[in-house]
């Protein structure tokens, strides 16, 4: 049997602990594969609560304890405690979602769990507390040997996949930071991923542009002709199924998308617009180029709306399902 994925429970103020109850709540019409929690089981039972569901909850020792309590509550590794307080972060909570997050980690690299799926957290308040990573996927990626730089952040949804080359930046510092190799690199962890972890044998890239038209002939700018255009050749030297630059304004539309496997984009809006415009309830945060399985839902804390049972639960049941389908192909591959 696959191990259950681990759900670090993410800022307790935020979201993250009723939507992980509400996902257990469909798992069976949902077909959810098993999944225990990593963070307070009293904090979920009081989020169970504020949200109205009828969910019991099962502290758990280890995560091979988890198959036999699944069917009948929701299991909870208890790593901390802490009152739930929903829309109201503290210190408090982003040190449980920090410890959360490096249990959780560090159980599917032991093995014991076959993926992890992180919940939604603060940057601000995870730096207040010491954390000096711009976020989970460059945590994640070190504490598993990786480097930042290749770890690869894809957003997926049922209609698109997307890959931005540049993420958490300026747009007026882009032109700068693209290069020939970091596209190709990032491009071809991509359609590594994508054959091992979504059994797609010759994935088609699809790489945009960074300039209106694809840059017509260098008339709207240079850096297509030369930054996207090299690297895009030295994709397909490899072997790899890579057309571009194309001009990015053409790419999303129905017959467009049904010509490629993942859109590889040069800036984080490029990519990030369409893939919300098309699937912004079941979009998947997927990091690429790690030896496991990271998933995290789409969205942020919500501490606006955390505890009033109104956040939705798609995201993170779409992220709780590939998780599980890349772990199996994983397993089985």
């Amino acid at each position: 049997m696959t191990p259950p994925l681990a759900l670090s429970i993410g800022d307790p103020a935020g979201v993250g602990p009723e939507l992980a109850a509400a996902a257990w709540a469909v798992r069976k019409t949902e077909r959810l594969p098993l999944f225990f929690v990593v963070g307070s089981s009293r904090l979920v039972e009081q989020a169970v609560r504020a949200r109205g569901l009828n969910v019991p909850v099962c502290a758990v020792k280890a995560p091979d304890e988890v198959a036999d309590c699944f069917d009948g509550a929701l299991p909870v590794l208890d790593i901390g405690d802490l009152a739930y307080t929903p829309g109201e972060p503290c210190d408090a909570g982003a040190t449980l979602a920090l410890n959360a997050l490096s249990a959780a980690t560090g159980l599917v690299r032991s093995g014991a769990a076959s993926a992890l799926v992180t919940g939604p957290v603060a940057k601000s308040r995870l730096a207040r507390i010491g954390f000096t990573y711009p976020g989970q996927t460059e945590y994640v990626a070190q504490a598993c040997g990786i480097s930042p730089e290749n770890a690869v952040m894809m957003l997926a949804g049922p209609s698109l996949r997307v890959v931005p080359i540049t993420v958490h930046v300026s747009l007026r510092d882009v032109p700068d930071l693209l290069t020939v190799e970091l596209i190709r690199n990032r491009a071809a962890i991509t359609a590594a991923a994508l054959s091992r972890d979504y059994g797609i044998v010759r994935p088609r890239l699809a790489v945009a542009g960074l300039n209106p038209h694809a840059g017509e002939d260098g008339r709207m700018g240079h850096e297509d002709a030369d930054i996207v255009a090299p690297a895009v050749a030295l994709l397909r030297e490899a072997g790899i199924d890579a057309v571009g630059p194309l001009p990015p304004d053409t790419m999303f539309h129905a017959e467009a998308r049904a010509g490629y496997d993942v859109a590889i984009c040069m800036y984080h809006d490029q990519a990030l617009i369409p893939l919300k415009a098309l699937d912004f309830d079941a979009g998947v945060n997927v990091t690429l180029g790690l030896p496991i399985i990271r998933t995290s839902p789409d969205h942020g804390t919500a501490f606006g709306i955390a505890g009033t049972g109104t956040a939705r639960v798609g995201p993170t049941i779409a992220a709780l399902r590939m998780a599980g389908e890349c772990a199996t192909r994983r397993m089985n591959s």
